[in-house]
């Protein structure tokens, strides 16, 4: 199964990821996001399919599991928690991420749902703090999208 999301902004964030599973696999999530500060953003996957009011309609990060935030190999975290990505210094992040936790389908399915990228590096629920343990302090959402079903 595929699915693709188009990241866009009110600034000059954009990108576009491709999600792909096969069977109960990790989801692989590759992509290219331009427009960023140079170094690392937090990227998650948030609740809603909203973005109404932009990308605060998209609620919090998607934790189906009511867990504390993490990095993507902590044994606690959100499903939605992908860690970082790392724009370089033309601002461009280009990255390929394996996740165990995403699924492209059944009852914790991330279709419909959002990919944010941040304008703060995620500290990974690390930061000591409880915003840390909610967000990862990552900061503001530059840039989001609906994931959507991907035709093959």
């Amino acid at each position: 199964m595929k699915a693709i999301c188009v990241l866009k902004g009110s600034g000059p964030v954009t990108g576009t990821v491709h999600f792909e599973q096969t069977e109960d696999g990790p989801v692989t999530v590759k992509g290219s996001i331009t427009g960023l500060d140079p170094g690392k953003h937090g990227f998650h996957v948030h609740a809603f399919g909203d973005n109404t009011n932009g990308c605060i309609s998209a609620g919090p990060h998607y934790n189906p599991f009511s867990k504390n935030h993490g990095g993507p190999e902590a044994e606690e975290r959100h499903v939605g928690d992908l860690g970082n990505v790392e724009a370089d210094e033309n601002g461009v992040a280009s990255f390929e991420i394996k996740d165990k936790m995403l699924h492209l389908s059944g009852q914790t399915s991330i279709i419909g749902r959002t990919l944010v990228i941040h304008e703060k590096e995620d500290d990974l629920g690390k930061g000591g703090d409880d915003e840390s343990l909610r967000t990862g302090n990552a900061g503001g959402r530059l840039a989001c999208g609906v994931i959507g079903i991907c035709k093959e």
